[in-house]
């Protein structure tokens, strides 16, 4: 299949518009089938390539309306990092005692990189993502645009 070829396939694919429902049941897909560690490695190398043209995108827009559809795409890579979480972490539980590249050579060259060879590091490095999760996830909940900032010309209460 030619490169011309696949191009009118995805074209026809978002006309019809069943690109984003086969987009969302891979990513499913990806949760429940076992990958193999070459196709773990294509996908994370795929979701950090993207998620740096976004951040460059966002930093190089002129104006927010620009970029209007950040929200959706935000949405998209948070849900294929999920599911490459989700996916890596069965590989890693699976046939990490075969060796430190039984997960793929992302995760082990990320690991050595975070680790450095001492587990002490790596045990403290993990407690501060893991804190600043929660912090980010309770802080993101209890958030309120609409009544909690000072700055707002809107009120949901009538003042």
């Amino acid at each position: 299949m030619n490169a011309a070829t696949l191009s009118e396939r995805l074209a026809t694919l978002g006309k019809l518009g069943i690109g984003v429902p086969l987009l969302v049941v891979a990513l499913l897909a990806m949760v429940v089938v076992p990958l193999p560690p070459i196709l773990l490695d294509a996908f994370f190398t795929f979701n950090i390539t993207l998620s740096l043209i976004i951040m460059l995108a966002v930093i190089y827009v002129a104006r927010p309306l620009d970029f209007a559809v950040f929200p959706t795409v935000l949405l998209g890579v948070t849900l294929l990092r999920l599911a490459l979480n989700v996916a890596s972490t069965r590989v890693v539980l699976l046939h990490g005692h075969t060796g430190p590249g039984a997960a793929g050579r992302v995760i082990e060259a990320f690991g050595s990189f975070v680790v450095g060879g001492n587990y002490a590091v790596g045990i403290v490095v993990f407690v501060i993502l893991v804190v600043i999760n929660f912090v980010v996830v309770t802080k993101g909940a209890g958030r309120s645009r609409w009544t909690r900032c000072p700055a707002s010309r809107w009120r949901s209460t009538p003042t």
